[in-house]
């Protein structure tokens, strides 16, 4: 049943603000810093990438909220039944799937985006190391940039979508790299490392070393250089999609923007720890995030009193958005 037809019946309004709600609820309970970003969003923005977020965060829960000590196959059986309740739009499987289906059909998200998705989660319950670069970028293109360019159409463009959708991919793509880097330590409890192996042993780096330092609670010398090199690389991608956010929907750039500089200060904090990211989390602070959320709240403001020229999604829209 399409989210279409499923508007038409006599439930649809109830059942799929409620599943609206639940989405932002996981929104606003696990991707604080994600979640601030959008509040800077129009109003009848948010629910799409609430639902988005919904479905990326049940994948989530499956590959981690699990008891490790059951089967892998465990949770390979579930995420398989939540990809095929996707694929045959089973909205009544989830609580999150009528909102996750009714925001790709409102706005034309290609399906291959979610099944990208699905398949790198699907690594995740047996792939624990990444030999090289390509392999890495195979596993980031599904877990990150096909988010990029989820949301794109949410947020709008002033140019074709398809000009825009590198800077798109781009931005998800540094935001996961920066995770990596900052969860080095809580990676490697779950036995993974999200870094590529041969640019680590280009500074004799190991799994055994980083466990070492994981043991001892500090970085060697010989890991720092390696992060340092990972450092610098996740820069660059910063400042390539940075130069997107022009191509944005004007009323959305203050979101792009805000959600690029709090993440990518994340990276400051790790340089300014001297890359000692087994001893120390690196967090943007409350006032930080504060002061950072304020300006673009202003900046969201004000371009939402303006006329926008961005291109318009196509499609139904989520009913009354919620706030």
């Amino acid at each position: 049943m399409s989210p279409i037809a499923f508007l038409d019946n006599g439930r649809t309004d109830t059942q799929l603000q409620r599943s609206y709600r639940a989405c932002r609820t996981l929104n606003a309970r696990h991707g604080k810093t994600f979640f601030l970003a959008t509040r800077l969003l129009a109003p009848d923005q948010r629910p799409a990438i609430h639902a988005l977020y919904g479905f990326a965060r049940r994948a989530d829960d499956i590959l981690d909220d699990i008891d490790p000590s059951r089967p892998v196959t465990e949770r390979a059986a579930r995420l398989t039944a939540l990809a095929t309740q996707f694929t045959t739009e089973d909205a009544d499987a989830d609580a999150v799937l009528p909102a996750v289906l009714h925001t790709a059909h409102s706005y034309r998200i290609a399906a291959s985006l979610f099944d990208s998705f699905l398949e790198s989660m699907r690594m995740d319950l047996t792939v624990t190391d990444y030999p090289d670069r390509r392999a890495l970028d195979h596993y980031v293109y599904g877990s990150a940039e096909v988010i990029g360019l989820q949301v794109l159409p949410v947020l709008g463009t002033v140019c074709p979508v398809d000009e825009a959708a590198p800077y798109a991919a781009a931005l998800g793509k540094a935001f996961q790299l920066t995770n990596f880097l900052r969860d080095v330590d809580e990676d490697l409890v779950r036995d993974r490392v999200y870094l590529p192996a041969d640019e680590l042993a280009a500074h004799g780096v190991d799994r055994d070393l980083l466990l070492w330092c994981q043991a001892h609670r500090r970085t060697d010398a010989r890991v720092r250089r390696a992060l340092i090199a990972q450092h610098a690389h996740t820069r660059g991608i910063y400042d390539y999609a940075r130069a997107g956010i022009a191509l944005l929907d004007p009323r959305s750039r203050p979101c792009v923007t805000t959600a690029l500089t709090l993440y990518s200060e994340i990276l400051d904090r790790i340089e300014s720890l001297d890359f000692d990211i087994f001893a120390h989390r690196a967090r943007v602070g409350i006032p930080r995030r504060v002061t950072v959320g304020t300006r673009g709240l202003a900046a969201a403001v004000r371009s939402r009193s303006r006329v926008g020229g961005a291109m318009k999604p196509t499609g139904t829209q989520p009913l009354r958005p919620l706030r």
